[in-house]
């Protein structure tokens, strides 16, 4: 009878993970594709040491959020709803409007937050993505890598 060594899962501590920046340009990107690649990283995926109960994820910038590409007519009939907290102020605006004004980040935000768990992880997750609708963001100083989709 041979003696086999036990082996074990590593699993990842919070104190051992690095955390990158990564940039992301939505520019003729469908917005689906771009969800799932960029929740993906957030979760850290994407590292041999991922762990589900760590946050072994990376930062991830996405900039040009208002040149995301909707399939379909996705533009006129995706609808996206918010409460005021006032009794019977509910709100909707379509994802034409939404991209079209003011806060078109909320398009790529509101996707890539329905990909994460919905616990307190996934909210410490979220709070590593950094959406911006134009070409600018203010995050040169971490030097972030650039991430091609495809």
């Amino acid at each position: 009878m041979s003696l086999q060594a036990h082996k074990t899962t590593q699993s990842a501590k919070p104190a051992e993970v690095d955390h990158a920046w990564y940039v992301v340009d939505a520019t003729d990107v469908v917005l689906g594709r771009l969800s799932t690649r960029v929740a993906s990283i957030l979760r850290g995926k994407h590292k041999p040491i991922y762990t589900p109960h760590v946050d072994t994820g990376d930062f991830v910038i996405v900039v040009n959020a208002e040149k995301v590409k909707l399939t379909g007519r996705k533009r006129e009939q995706k609808i996206y709803y918010h409460h005021t907290g006032y009794t019977g102020h509910l709100r909707e605006i379509t994802a034409g409007k939404l991209l079209a004004g003011p806060h078109a980040d909320r398009v790529v935000r509101s996707a890539v937050k329905g990909m994460l768990p919905h616990n307190s992880l996934g909210r410490q997750m979220f709070r590593k993505l950094k959406v911006y609708a134009g070409p600018d963001h203010p995050h040169a100083a971490q030097q972030p890598k650039e991430l091609t989709l495809g």
